[in-house]
């Protein structure tokens, strides 16, 4: 399946959430800032274990926090 990919709303929530830092999160789930910035980003998904620490966090659903692009929008990188 070429061309799906994971989305996210991680800065959006982080922002509603009195503009939490990445490194606040990374904190709070036990990964690195870097971790953050890269799953963010949409560079890299997180593990089924992370992503429901993210949700936890944030006290949203999963499917709040992450969504599945199947049209696969290549102009993100």
């Amino acid at each position: 399946m070429a061309g799906t990919r994971v989305t996210n709303r991680i800065r959006t929530l982080r922002f509603h959430r009195g503009e939490m830092t990445q490194q606040a999160l990374a904190d709070a789930i036990g990964v690195t800032r870097q971790t953050v910035n890269a799953i963010e980003g949409g560079k890299y998904s997180p593990s089924l274990e992370v992503a429901f620490r993210i949700a936890r966090v944030f006290e949203v659903p999963i499917d709040q926090v992450f969504g599945f692009d199947e049209d696969g929008d290549a102009t993100g990188g």
